[in-house]
């Protein structure tokens, strides 16, 4: 028989999204040519003012994946940098090129470590596909953002997902925001932090935990990846409990690593596995939530609570937030930025209570000036636990801002 000659088929890729619908993106469409440099048709909203600014980018994000020949199209709806980069890199993956290279912005100024006690009351969820939502999220006032890779990112986006998050992490100024990134449930969150740790993000929300050793192999996996990558910063965990048998094991999972800062409850997935519906009053979720506190105290870690789903119940929203700082949750998630002020109001203490505390501390610290075993208010002798309790609601509030730091008096304004 004749010789059949071979033929090579040009590698293809594509990422991102474009249409009348979509900001902040772009679509993608990526081939490798064999000879004939850099082939390139750009359609972009913004190409009068920025047009060659974004095409000297694809020439510079191809060079730094190794990439001399190519077809490259691409339909901008205002993306920014960090976003076409990572929308090139993904494409360029997909067509199965460029193995072990990056093509990363340029880095940010990153705000001090977060510490591990640090201020929980909201942290704003933000779909890691969709970078609309990254630039202005620290604008809105959380205490963390959450840069999520799981649900909301549908499977067939994962890898996409997952070098945007990357780049936001190092590109993007979430102000005053705490930055974590829910990685996917493992085995495949092992996957994203290979992306992640090196970017230092702040914390890192494991999902679906339900065993100890589920949290020992995400420690082990950032403290390796960490070391190649020379970071020093502390890479925080905060367990999501989202089962029966999560709840059931919460202690342990508190206690699994030294790098736990909190744990928290997943109250959707927790009630499907329940098989009951969630409700607004949570009465089927209550003892789950109950041990998710007790666990985290008793591991001396934060109690963080689940979301509050329904985004235009603005007053059940307030309700639950209260309830849960009086069962001894320090925070909980948000959805939307309008949750976030609603929120704050609900883990603040309320003024008289507030009142009440500060007149205790002052007693107790009257009490020790004078080298007295025994604080009275008044008429009244205060306990020692009433004390211990005032003592940490004031120093909440003092991390709140509402009540002014002593070590900050005289300072300039």
């Amino acid at each position: 028989m004749p010789a059949v000659a071979e033929t090579s088929v040009a590698r293809r890729g594509e990422a991102g999204r474009a249409g009348n619908e979509v900001r902040s993106d772009l679509h993608v469409t990526f081939e490798e040519r064999t000879s004939g440099g850099i082939e390139m048709v750009l359609r972009s909203r913004v190409e009068l003012y920025y047009g060659e600014v974004i095409r000297q980018q694809v020439r510079d994000v191809l060079r730094a994946l190794g990439l001399e020949h190519a077809s490259i199209e691409i339909v901008d709806e205002g993306a920014l940098p960090f976003v076409i980069a990572a929308r090139i890199e993904a494409a360029v993956r997909r067509a199965g090129l460029a193995p072990g290279k990056s093509a990363l912005p340029e880095a940010v100024t990153l705000a001090a470590p977060s510490p591990r006690d640090r201020l929980r009351r909201s942290r704003l969820y933000l779909p890691g596909n969709e970078p609309k939502y990254f630039v202005n999220a620290g604008l809105h006032g959380p205490d963390t953002v959450i840069l999520d890779l799981e649900d909301s990112v549908h499977y067939a986006e994962k890898d996409a997902a997952r070098l945007l998050v990357r780049n936001a992490l190092r590109a993007v100024d979430f102000g005053a925001a705490e930055r974590m990134v829910r990685i996917n449930q493992l085995p495949l969150g092992l996957t994203d932090l290979e992306e992640i740790v090196p970017q230092s993000p702040d914390l890192i929300l494991i999902p679906k935990v339900e065993t100890a050793a589920q949290v020992v192999e995400v420690d082990a996996a950032i403290t390796s990846i960490a070391k190649q990558a020379s970071v020093t910063r502390p890479i925080w965990l905060m367990p999501i409990l989202e089962s029966a048998l999560g709840i059931e094991n919460a202690f342990a999972i508190a206690t699994a690593s030294q790098r736990i800062a909190a744990i928290t409850i997943g109250l959707e997935d927790y009630t499907a596995d329940l098989g009951v519906a969630k409700t607004a009053g949570g009465s089927e979720s209550l003892y789950a939530r109950q041990r998710v506190v007790n666990a985290a105290y008793a591991a001396r870690v934060q109690a963080i609570d689940s979301v509050y789903g329904d985004v235009a119940d603005t007053e059940g929203l307030l309700h639950w937030g209260e309830a849960s700082r009086a069962m001894g949750f320090e925070g909980m998630g948000c959805i939307h930025p309008i949750q976030i002020e609603i929120i704050h109001r609900a883990f603040a203490p309320a003024p008289n209570e507030l009142e009440k505390a500060l007149q205790i501390v002052a007693a107790y610290e009257d009490a020790q000036a004078r080298g007295l075993g025994v604080v009275n208010l008044g008429s009244k002798m205060i306990d020692a636990p009433v004390v211990q309790r005032a003592v940490k609601l004031v120093a909440r509030a003092r991390k709140m801002g509402i009540v002014a730091d002593p070590s900050s008096a005289g300072e300039p304004s």
